[in-house]
């Protein structure tokens, strides 16, 4: 016979059933998690699931392993920290990094600036940036950051991560600089971070900032939210400033609304 929940045959095997039951919910529970621990056995085994790796007998089995998984990530994430130390310290830096509002430079190491994008590889070649009095390895100067900005884009390519004070502050300027300086991992941080947090106040911000970006995914969700809440959005204070501002972005939202609307007709 068939076993109801992961629909493998198995010999039957019935344990009080009098006394124990299952109801719905944790029925459908026990389905999903099969269902997630198969889907991403198969992402990671190319040869395809075997029976032995079906039902809630394995799940347990699976939870320890990606515990385990997990804990060698942390142990490797605590033997990488020690470049965040360096950076804190300022521990053999070689470079200093000028923000644009005349605020005091931050060092830096070379050779990390330019493992974390190619733009700042170029900018340190020999020759193309200038060298002040500062040692040993000159001065470089990101203009469109202030000086909160730019320690916050350093501490995040020294560290991947930021504080979510941090990241509500200063998100759409590092998206803008993450797109610049082609750091495609902050990009897609960023770009995370606007989408869980997208609400009405902010939704027009994003989709400025993914028009100037180039991000289409980040558009996309950003104009599918708008139209969906287009009734609260046009009587908003700051929409009458942004359509003056993006022309080419309110022909996009009126275009949308348009399209939803007529969808909508047709459907019913």
């Amino acid at each position: 016979m068939d076993c109801p929940i992961c629909n493998y045959s198995v010999s039957p095997i019935i344990l009080r059933p009098l006394r124990y039951t299952i109801c719905g919910a944790c029925y459908e529970g026990a389905r999903s998690l099969i269902a997630l621990i198969n889907k991403l056995h198969n992402g990671n085994n190319d040869k395809g699931t075997s029976k032995a790796n079906h039902g809630i007998g394995n799940a347990l089995k699976w939870v320890k392993e990606m515990t385990e998984v997990e804990e060698e990530l942390n142990e490797k994430v605590r033997f990488l920290g020690g470049f965040v130390s360096a950076f804190k310290d300022h521990i053999h830096t070689d470079i200093n990094v000028k923000p644009g509002d005349f605020g005091p430079s931050i060092p830096a190491h070379r050779a990390l600036l330019a493992s974390r994008s190619s733009i700042f590889k170029n900018m340190l070649e020999p020759d193309s940036y200038i060298t002040t009095d500062h040692p040993p390895g000159g001065t470089i100067t990101l203009a469109e950051l202030n000086y909160e900005e730019l320690q916050c884009l350093l501490e995040f390519l020294y560290n991947g991560d930021l504080s979510k004070e941090k990241v509500e502050k200063h998100v759409y300027s590092l998206s803008i600089a993450a797109d610049k300086y082609e750091i495609p991992y902050l990009q897609r941080f960023c770009e995370s971070q606007m989408l869980r947090g997208l609400n009405l106040s902010n939704v027009l911000n994003v989709l400025e900032i993914s028009d100037t970006c180039s991000s289409l995914n980040l558009r996309e969700e950003a104009l599918n939210f708008i139209v969906r809440n287009m009734g609260d959005i046009i009587f908003l204070p700051s929409f009458e400033e942004f359509a003056l501002k993006n022309p080419h972005l309110t022909v996009q939202i009126t275009r949308a609304s348009f399209l939803e609307n007529k969808n909508t007709r047709n459907v019913i």
